[in-house]
């Protein structure tokens, strides 16, 4: 058998053990090391399984997701993602869709702590969520804002789904976190926009709130005075030269925490349930990315990405076309395959093609995490989508799914934005790091 057939066996397999339902991570270490094994010898499969695991979660690189994942459970914990729908509430809740559009905002801004899509639409659907039905919002726009709105949580750094990226292509997070921001928030203002369309087009979807006292408005946002601190500093201090990432995910953590310790908030229980949570979350995040230590160099030995590159170099069409198509496909996997399942299964193969096309692989960056985005809320395995039923166990999964679509032709456009203007994602890294 050559050694392109046994990598194509090698993807066959992975996806057969992906379809029993064996862990992603698992299944890409048993199929990475066993076509290790029959391509490069057993001694050099043998000298990798003792070596991978260690130095991939030995990496100084890697603390910054624990650290991260650390902040967002303390930022959880401290009420930073109450302050700010509280003053989101308080300042458009009186719009028509208001209390929709309050939410967005605040999962923007606690997407700029937290780093994690399914904890920004957890903690702001047990929010928002009951304050939308007590004004008679229909539940197909509550659920959906709540689910598109948790989504910013891996486009607006800090954002863990950049960090695997970067790992995984070499790739500056630093870079990537500023490549983020503009989209971050071109998407925000876009999800607004739906809702301000949707709410125009039937007022009975989103009713407006009553008016809040001025004073009232200033006070809740002095509230949220605390949030905007901490992500001042943090992502400030990476804009400006002063921390490294993983310095700034250090002093995050550490701010969450004494916001918590200032507000009584933070007890025994409560810190130990936020390290456990981080532990577990920080390990599912590693195995991935050790099986996609052991798979990708196995699809390099095999030969399969350089073929595949040498086929579109073949090609008679635009780089855009190509791009196109691998952008359609993504948007296909999305709707079976976990996000950070589809970066490390997929990233061996494109990545290569995407760097010969000549494209940058920041913007790249970019692009892909808007894909995953996509797939956290398309049917049917969009994960928000059930995050959000779970919170609202009285609306039926069809509700939550029709309202998501909305949002979903609004991150379509902005995607598309994001591939015809380039210099949206590279200006601010750019600017900080140089070309």
């Amino acid at each position: 058998m050559s050694d392109l057939a046994i990598g194509g066996t090698g993807i066959v397999a992975l996806l057969v053990l992906l379809a029993v339902r064996m862990p992603v991570g698992i299944a890409m270490c048993v199929v990475g090391f066993t076509g290790i094994a029959i391509l490069g010898g057993w001694s050099a499969a043998l000298l990798r399984l003792g070596s991978t695991p260690f130095e991939h979660s030995y990496n100084f690189q890697l603390s910054v997701l624990p650290l991260f994942v650390l902040m967002g459970h303390f930022a959880m914990v401290s009420g930073l993602s109450r302050d700010a729908y509280v003053a989101a509430h308080a300042w458009i809740g009186h719009w028509r869709g208001g209390l929709a559009s309050a939410t967005i905002l605040a999962c923007s801004g606690f997407a700029a702590v937290s780093g994690s899509s399914v904890a920004s639409a957890a903690t702001m659907g047990a929010v928002t969520l009951p304050e939308m039905r007590k004004y008679g919002y229909d539940p197909r726009l509550a659920t959906g804002c709540v689910a598109a709105g948790g989504t910013l949580g891996i486009l607006i750094p800090p954002s863990t789904g950049f960090i695997i990226y970067a790992l995984l292509t070499e790739q500056s997070v630093g870079r990537l976190f500023m490549a983020g921001v503009v989209p971050g928030l071109i998407l925000t203002a876009l999800f607004i926009l739906t809702i301000y369309v949707l709410t125009r087009l039937d007022a009975k979807l989103g009713p407006a709130a009553p008016r809040v006292a001025v004073a009232e408005r200033w006070r809740a946002l002095r509230g949220a005075a605390a949030l905007a601190a901490v992500v001042a500093l943090v992502i400030g201090g990476i804009y400006l030269g002063v921390f490294t990432p993983t310095e700034a995910a250090s002093v995050g953590a550490l701010l969450t925490v004494l916001v918590a310790l200032a507000r009584g908030r933070l007890t025994r229980t409560t810190f130990i349930e936020a390290m456990i949570e981080t532990a577990r979350t920080t390990a599912f995040i590693f195995l991935i990315l050790i099986g996609a230590f052991f798979f990708g160099p196995f699809l390099a030995l095999s030969g399969v990405p350089q073929l595949l590159s040498a086929g579109i170099e073949s090609i008679d069409a635009a780089p855009i076309f190509v791009l196109a198509a691998i952008l359609v496909l993504y948007i296909f996997l999305g709707m079976f395959l976990e996000g950070f399942a589809m970066i490390v299964l997929t990233l061996p193969i494109v990545f290569p093609v995407i760097v010969h096309l000549g494209y940058d692989p920041i913007w790249f960056g970019v692009i892909m995490v808007i894909v995953i985005e996509m797939g956290l809320i398309s049917p049917p395995v969009g994960v928000n989508v059930y995050v959000v039923k779970g919170i609202a166990g009285d609306v039926p999964m069809r509700d939550v799914f029709a309202g998501i679509m909305p949002f979903w032709i609004a991150l379509i456009v902005c995607l598309a934005i994001v591939v015809a203007f380039p210099g949206l994602s590279l200006t601010l890294p750019n600017a900080m790091y140089g070309r």
